[in-house]
């Protein structure tokens, strides 16, 4: 392997984007349902954005028709499958999303995660994107 090919690799995700079709609603999904912060931030082009922040992670939302530049060849809302990690017991999850009236399509299952066995259940935001939600599996 040559020293370019060590030092040219991905280290992290910084961010991602949801296309969504209601910044609002997606913003109050994300922070209520799912503990989330919506912050409004200042690009570096001047404009004004909203991003979901949870951890050291960041996803900024784009309104579907007035999308930023550059974005996905095919930005949709809907078009996301989305796995969060969580330290809450899935029972505490699934008693927490009743009260929000947020339907479990599936789980508690067996999946495979980035870093082993997870146990996982399945939602959907207001957009349709499949939500995950998980706990490593003992």
């Amino acid at each position: 392997m040559s020293q370019s090919e060590i030092q040219c690799r991905v280290r992290t995700l910084d961010h991602l984007v949801l296309t969504v079709t209601s910044i609002p609603d997606a913003v109050r999904f994300y922070t209520q349902v799912l503990g989330m912060r919506g912050k409004q931030f200042e690009a570096a082009d001047g404009s004004r954005r909203w991003a979901l922040l949870f951890g050291q992670h960041k996803i900024n939302l784009h309104q579907k028709g007035r999308e930023f530049e550059p974005k996905a060849a095919h930005a949709h809302p809907g078009t996301a499958d989305l796995c969060f990690l969580t330290d809450a017991p899935l029972d505490d999850w699934i008693a927490h999303l009743g009260v929000h009236q947020v339907s479990v399509m599936e789980g508690p299952v067996r999946r495979s995660g980035a870093t082993g066995p997870i146990s996982s259940l399945y939602i959907r935001d207001p957009d349709n994107n499949l939500i995950e939600i998980s706990v490593p599996a003992d």
